[in-house]
């Protein structure tokens, strides 16, 4: 028991401490506008890496895995909430893939 507590704390501590250490260190030091807007746009650019291959090779097809991202994409432009995007989504490839089909 005490050595998963210790292996938990362990993961805990090398999670946090790359998170923290730039927020202690950077703290006080002015960054210039051009550095400020690259570091902003970072978790876009991070997001869309990871959801693109996964929305070509979701369904096994590529036509469905894009139409369901565009799904996606135009009910996120609406501002809808988060479970209406993601099931609509979900909608889009099921109704194609039974008219398809």
């Amino acid at each position: 028991m005490n050595e998963i507590l210790l292996l938990i704390f362990g993961m805990g501590l090398v999670t946090y401490l790359p998170r923290a250490t730039p927020l202690i260190v950077l703290s006080g030091i002015k960054m210039p506008p051009f550095i400020k807007r690259v570091l902003n746009n970072i978790p876009f650019a991070a997001l869309g890496a990871l959801i693109f291959p996964g929305i070509l090779s979701s369904t096994g097809d590529y036509f469905l895995g894009v139409a369901g991202g565009a799904a996606a994409l135009i009910l996120a432009y609406m501002e809808l909430n988060l479970v209406i995007v993601v099931s609509g989504s979900i909608a889009v490839i099921y109704l194609l893939k039974v008219f398809i089909s």
